[in-house]
């Protein structure tokens, strides 16, 4: 059945996402607060900052209002970086006259709050304007999801019902979605990835090889497990495709905005000249602080965390930390076993 389906959030997860959408024969309607960018896709159907190379289908209508591009919705999508998402909501709630499915395919925890995304979600659109928060997360790159590159991720929400729609709203011969009920696993192996991926990248950075890259991934996975669990998540999660799925996409790839930042941090150029370089949002950044803190309110022990925290926000140099962070005392490897 045809749906009318609101993208928030026209960058490069964004427009692909509202690409398949159209592609599935759904009503798209693009929103973004930049105009530029918003006629662009009206006029020329292309969005060249984020995918240059993408003709987007000309059934996507781009909207600067907010009010009209929610308007009649069965679905909004909010793919927004993580420190807008709670002022978006705030914007949305106040235009919002129905009752739409709400979905998000950002990944990052909110800062200070340290709040997962559905969270915020779920604290600023009431009850009447929502049927319910969806997760779309998964090992995935817009580039390659913008080809038609074969792509799996997972659509993660206590309600099995609310899951199978947006799984048969997004489900395509290249885009195959699976259900999850856990929320906490999905969304924290989402955020914490791209911490991770910053470690990978300065690895790289450093031209250590592939033993570095496996030992960053598999202790990484286990910090990721180590406080989701505490969270509440299902420790199963994790090696499913929002937990080693995601942490291998984004910790190999130089499609990776993670890995790329971290790659120049081990090469030797300062956070604030890495930033400029990128262009874009890179979550890593902001969700090292939020899970930090976290981790430290909760007695959670993340050793690389830690040290990624170290380099990016006490200017700590990247071999001295990757020296430190090996020379710890000795420990075991195995967090949980499967009764």
């Amino acid at each position: 059945m045809k749906q009318k389906v609101a993208v928030l959030g026209p960058g490069s997860w964004g427009t692909a996402l509202a690409q398949v959408l159209a592609e599935n024969g759904h009503e798209v309607r693009l929103w973004g607060n930049h105009a530029a960018q918003i006629d662009e896709i009206n006029t020329y159907h292309t969005n060249r900052h984020y995918l240059p190379d993408l003709k987007i289908p000309e059934s996507i209508k781009g909207e600067k209002n907010l009010k009209d591009a929610v308007k009649d919705a069965d679905a909004v999508l909010f793919v927004v970086p993580t420190k807008a998402i709670r002022s978006v909501a705030q914007e949305f709630a106040q235009v919002a006259e129905n009752k739409p499915v709400i979905i998000h395919a950002s990944k990052g925890l909110e800062q200070d709050t340290h709040k997962r995304i559905s969270e915020v979600l779920i604290e600023e659109i009431p009850e009447a304007h929502r049927q319910g928060v969806v997760v779309l997360s998964g090992p995935s790159h817009a580039e390659e999801v913008a080809v038609h590159d074969i792509t799996t991720i997972t659509a993660a929400c206590k309600d099995e019902k609310l899951a199978g729609y947006v799984q048969k709203l997004f489900m395509n011969e290249y885009l195959r979605i699976y259900t999850n009920p856990d929320v906490i696993g999905v969304e924290m192996g989402a955020a914490l990835k791209n911490i991770i991926a910053l470690g990978a990248g300065a690895l790289a950075g450093l031209s250590y090889g592939d033993d570095a890259k496996a030992a960053i991934m598999t202790r990484g996975l286990a910090e990721i497990s180590r406080l989701g669990v505490k969270m509440g998540a299902n420790p199963l999660t994790f090696i499913g495709l929002s937990g080693v799925g995601d942490l291998i996409v984004t910790c190999t790839s130089v499609h990776s905005r993670n890995w790329r930042a971290g790659n120049l941090l081990g090469k030797g150029h300062k956070l604030d000249e890495v930033l400029d370089n990128m262009g874009m949002i890179v979550e890593g950044v902001s969700t090292t602080k939020a899970a930090k803190e976290l981790a430290d309110s909760m007695d959670v022990s993340m050793p690389i965390t830690e040290t990624i925290y170290d380099v990016l926000y006490n200017d700590k140099d990247v071999r001295q930390a990757c020296r430190d962070l090996m020379m710890r005392e000795g420990t075991f490897e195995n967090e949980f076993t499967l009764e």
